[in-house]
């Protein structure tokens, strides 16, 4: 593993190093966040088969690792480091992406016929798996409220050959009287499990700041709760190890919902056990059945991830 640089520089203030060492390992913790994580690769089957895409890079001298909970997902190594110069990549037939960010649609699973929404979509990352995994049938709409960050995902969606998505600016709280079969919430978060590709977060970071965007997530599970068909199912992720704004706030969708059902997750990967309370509150007991991964579990971002379904039948 290698540091970041000036990583033996780098500073954590006091209250995040309080919390963080009651949530878990913190030296463990701040070490792996301040080193370069694995790169890693999804192979675009929209484009290319898993097997050609390796025999291709293999024959070039790279060496790929497969990632246990994604079949179309490949640690890489080689001479070259700079992936994004791949003829490969040009071509759309790999997407650059951590390992951790591939749970989400892992988890969602669609299926070619379903509608399918990812609401908070761009740059494009899982709505691009997600639209493989569609195999350009059903539709996808990829919504997303920042126009730059839509200009991204619609040259991504291009790039990959999806066919199948219309891309829609507005925030996720807008959208009303839908009824789909999978919804993906990829929130918008603190990042505290992506400190190593962005030390800003750390400058961010604040109490004030994890209470502000909680209850934006609030609102986007809410309202994607709402647009999700009787028996859909929808899967709430973030990329922050913050308690507040993973099981926090799957706890809040729980007390105010009476047909939310939280499904189990089974993938091949460390875990480490989902915070059934923090600060003083006790959350729901079903929050077990969340996903927590911490960077240091396994070599990868932080990732919290939750499957949601809506019952046919109020429990």
């Amino acid at each position: 593993m290698t540091k970041l640089p000036n990583a033996d520089k780098v500073t954590f203030k006091d209250a995040f190093i309080e919390r963080y060492s009651e949530l878990t390992d913190f030296e463990k913790f701040k070490e792996i966040s301040l080193t370069y994580p694995r790169k890693a690769i999804r192979v675009n089957t929209l484009k290319i088969s898993v097997k050609d895409l390796v025999t291709r890079l293999e024959a070039k001298g790279w060496t790929l690792t497969p990632v246990p909970w994604c079949p179309e997902g490949f640690w890489i190594e080689g001479a070259q480091t700079d992936i994004g110069n791949l003829l490969e990549h040009t071509l759309g037939y790999i997407y650059v992406q951590d390992p951790s960010s591939m749970i989400p649609p892992v988890v969602l699973n669609p299926k070619p016929e379903d509608l399918v929404l990812d609401m908070c979509a761009a740059p494009g990352s899982k709505a691009t798996q997600i639209a493989a995994m569609l195999q350009n049938k059903g539709l996808l709409i990829a919504n997303d409220e920042d126009y730059n960050r839509l200009k991204a995902l619609g040259m991504n969606m291009q790039r990959v050959g999806a066919h199948n998505t219309i891309i829609t600016k507005m925030h996720g709280r807008n959208i009303k009287n839908q009824q789909f079969d999978k919804i993906l919430v990829d929130a918008p978060c603190s990042g505290t499990g992506t400190i190593c590709k962005s030390l800003r977060v750390l400058q961010d970071w604040s109490p004030n700041l994890v209470k502000r965007v909680a209850g934006q997530q609030r609102q986007l599970l809410q309202t994607a709760f709402n647009n999700l068909k009787k028996g859909g199912e929808v899967v709430y992720s973030t990329c922050t190890m913050e308690p507040q704004e993973n099981e926090g706030v799957i706890s809040w969708l729980l007390e105010n919902n009476a047909d939310v059902q939280i499904l189990p997750i089974e993938l091949l990967l460390k875990r480490s056990d989902a915070i059934t309370s923090f600060d003083g509150t006790q959350y729901d007991s079903r929050v077990k059945d969340c996903l927590r991964i911490w960077p240091q579990d396994n070599n990868t971002e932080g990732f919290f991830v939750c499957k949601i379904r809506k019952n046919p039948e109020n429990l």
